[in-house]
Parts: C-alpha cells; sequence; structure tokens
C-alpha cells in the first residue's frame, strides 16, 4: 500500500520484528506491558531513535536519530513498537500533506484526494490498516483535519499534557501538542 499512498517515510522493518518478538517472549511471561507489541507510527518532525527525521524539509539535513522525543520514549516503555516515520507537509506548516522532499501523500479512500495535514501520513496509515494508531501534533488542525479527511479519530491533547521535548517545547506559542490517530475513539 505504502507506494500508492506514501504515508510513510521511512521503516525499520528489522528492528521492528525484534522488538515484536521481545513482547511476544514478554506477553508469554506474562509482563505485558499496555501497549505491549502495538506497532505504531511517529510523525517525521518528531525525534525517533534509530530514524532520520526530515521534517518534510529539504533545508533540512536528516541525520539518525539517537535519542527518542518524551513521548516517542514513553509509548516505548509502554511496550509500543515504533515501525516508521510518516509523511508531512514541509515543517507542518499547512493542512495539505505534500512537501518537495518527501512527495505528496494519498487519501486512502480516494488517491486524487488530500488526506490533509499536517499529521496527513499518521492519517493515512491508520485508515489504511497500515498500523492501528500513530502518533502526530496539532496547533491549527494537523490532527484534526487529516482525522475528518480520512475518517479516523483524532485526539488533540489540552497544551503541556503530552511534553513536546526535545525540540520546539514551544512552538507556534505553546499551541502545539503532541497526539494520537486510530481508528476508533475506544482504539
Amino acid at each position: 500500500l505504502n507506494p500508492l499512498l506514501n504515508a510513510f517515510v521511512s521503516v525499520a522493518a528489522g528492528p521492528a520484528l525484534a522488538q515484536a518478538a521481545e513482547s511476544e517472549a514478554r506477553l508469554g511471561r506474562g509482563e505485558g506491558r499496555p501497549l505491549e507489541g502495538v506497532p505504531l507510527a511517529i510523525k517525521d518532525n518528531t525525534a525517533a531513535a534509530g530514524f532520520p527525521t526530515t521534517r518534510g524539509s529539504r533545508a533540512s539535513s536528516p541525520q539518525v536519530e539517537t535519542a527518542d522525543a518524551v513521548v516517542v520514549s514513553r509509548l516505548r516503555r509502554a511496550g509500543a513498537v515504533i515501525i516508521g516515520k510518516t509523511n508531512l507537509p514541509e515543517f507542518g506548516a499547512i493542512p495539505v500533506t505534500e512537501s518537495d522532499r518527501l512527495g505528496p501523500c494519498r487519501n486512502p479512500w480516494d488517491r486524487r484526494l488530500t488526506p490533509g495535514g499536517s499529521s496527513g501520513g499518521s492519517a493515512v496509515a491508520v485508515a489504511a490498516g497500515m498500523v492501528p494508531g500513530a502518533h502526530g501534533n496539532d496547533g491549527g488542525g494537523s490532527l484534526r483535519i487529516p482525522a475528518s479527511c480520512c475518517g479516523v479519530f483524532g485526539l488533540k491533547p489540552s497544551r503541556g499534557r503530552i511534553s513536546l521535548s526535545p525540540g520546539p517545547g514551544d512552538a507556534m506559542a505553546g499551541l502545539v501538542s503532541p497526539g494520537f490517530l486510530t481508528i476508533t475513539v475506544a482504539d
């Protein structure tokens, strides 16, 4: 699906499979954590160790991250398996997911349409069944717009509820909040 939709811009299949095997062993021992073995995606403007961060811009010099952002670290500690980074417009600045660096992301329901933005890659990955949930962030609709365009649930938590560190801790005067996209509210 990804060649048609361009939801993921980087995937680490080997490490994800190794983490999934570890999760399976933990579950077998009865040591499962809240998100044990759940595959999740991270928007490509947030640090995730082992993945490059491009922010959708040719101006960025992507280097493979050596540390996780706080939100990613918390997901991993809860047992989530981070499988890849998702597409976004340049610097997450517009409500359509198209960038010169990463190419356009396509709506899974009609590839002629936008999935919205700026967390469009995350919404597409969830709507297309690539992952059950995905991280995004929202300062002016960047979770809510793609959720609406792709028919998934998007949650923008209250400002400060989830840390943005390291990075733009006060991005857009504190308006940006990390959040999540899932198929349903219950997810």
